[in-house]
């Protein structure tokens, strides 16, 4: 006779999924990263040029790398690591690939107008591997844990990208706090509202974590090394314009987004059933 399996009041609480858990989860997730960036500050303190590669390391890269570690542990907990990093339950629509190639196609722009000759090589990579972290750190955690959760609760796909995205979009309201404008969060908001729909669609029509993780680990250094040491020329001034036309892709592919995901039982990862 086969026993029951036996799961923790930790796993079952979370396996329930729901936006609110989901909330929480970030949440957590964010006061964790804001808490280890405070801890830095005595590194950073002693670094005077705020554009050198040590300064990009400690202000950027290593904070969200530990939140990355937070995140892979508590994934691990859930036994959830395989889930987010197998093949997609569902497969996606040709029209997906939009959001992947305006995505793209603007970050080669930025990536093609940077003035390299200003910047230097340790600055380029240091960037680089900040976006890398970020990309896995912020792309594990909204579409990977967040959508699984939301799943679970057997949401509609729609529902899924937008409570996804918004959470996604909320993480950097807090840019508030370092001074930023009123304002200029507000367009920020906007932004990686739009930039999540977009990278939604690209797990869906790449039926893998990995590919948005990637794509977005190209967008922060892209937009902003291109900020600071760009070319002048026409190439140039549409590679800044480049948020514009992510968000109206992500708000305009809402609409397409149709369907709903099942789950096989209470602890698996859902069926095809969306388009």
């Amino acid at each position: 006779m086969t026993e029951p399996v036996t799961v923790s009041p930790w796993r079952r609480f979370w396996e329930r999924g729901g936006w609110w858990r989901a909330v929480l989860l970030a949440a957590v997730y964010y006061a964790l990263y804001q808490l280890s960036g405070l801890t830095l500050l005595p590194i950073l303190s002693r670094i005077e040029d705020t554009s050198s590669p040590a300064y990009v390391l400690f202000a950027f890269a290593v904070p969200v790398a530990l939140g990355g570690v937070l995140l892979v542990v508590f994934a691990w907990s859930m036994n959830w690591l395989t889930q987010l990093f197998r093949p997609q339950p569902i497969r996606g629509s040709w029209w997906m690939w939009i959001a992947v190639a305006v995505v793209l196609i603007f970050n080669i722009l930025r990536f093609a107008t940077i003035d390299y000759g200003a910047v230097s090589v340790g600055v380029v990579a240091t960037w680089l591997l900040a976006g890398l972290f970020i990309g896995f750190a912020e792309e594990t955690l909204t579409r990977g844990l967040v959508v699984t959760m939301l799943r679970k609760a057997h949401y509609r796909e729609i529902t899924v990208a937008v409570l996804s995205a918004t959470v996604f979009s909320a993480l950097h309201s807090g840019n508030l706090l370092t001074g930023q404008s009123l304002f200029a969060t507000l367009i920020q908001l906007l932004y990686t509202f739009g930039f999540g729909i977009c990278m939604y669609l690209a797990l869906r029509v790449t039926g893998n974590l990995i590919w948005p993780i990637l794509l977005h680990a190209s967008t922060d250094p892209a937009i902003f090394l291109q900020t600071e040491y760009h070319v002048d020329g026409p190439l140039a001034t549409l590679a800044s314009v480049g948020n514009i036309p992510v968000i109206v892709v992500g708000l305009l592919l809402l609409i397409f987004i149709r369907g709903k995901v099942v789950e096989r039982d209470a602890f698996a990862l859902p069926l095809p059933a969306a388009r």
